[in-house]
């Protein structure tokens, strides 16, 4: 029997479960690794992707192409970068959507905001927490 009735690991509930998720959940699936030297500089693999930020898409026709994130859109966990266009029939450009998990964060809008530098001062605390306990497993 399971310990938790509401974990499961088939694909349809899994799928379910992404579409009817609450936006404030989106928010946080909205993810996307740091460059390594951002990585490096900051201490985390990965954050939130918001409007402002700079990234490089990593998968799709439009590999290696930089800009600015102009738009985060919850209702169908794409975002729109800058520079990011293509040509409709009747002529008008048209930016195209792109999966957060196929970008990279280049450069990050503003560190300064205290929300964001509290999300990564807390997971830095949670990961030195892990270091810690992992050392004291080996000395044992």
């Amino acid at each position: 029997m399971k310990k938790n009735a509401k974990l499961t690991k088939q694909p349809s509930k899994q799928r379910k479960m992404l579409y009817q998720a609450p936006l404030h959940k989106r928010r946080k699936m909205l993810t996307a690794p740091l460059s390594p030297t951002l990585a490096e500089k900051e201490g985390v693999k990965s954050l939130v992707i918001r409007k402002g930020d700079t990234v490089r898409i990593r998968r799709g026709s439009f590999r290696g192409i930089e800009g600015e994130v102009s738009k985060v859109g919850l209702k169908n966990m794409m975002v729109t970068i800058e520079g990011v266009t293509f040509e409709k029939s009747d002529g008008s450009a048209q930016h195209f959507p792109v999966r957060a998990c196929n970008c990279e964060i280049i450069n990050l809008k503003n560190m300064k905001d205290k929300r964001r530098k509290a999300i990564v001062d807390r997971r830095l605390v949670t990961l030195d927490e892990g270091v810690a306990s992992e050392k004291e497993e080996e000395t044992k």
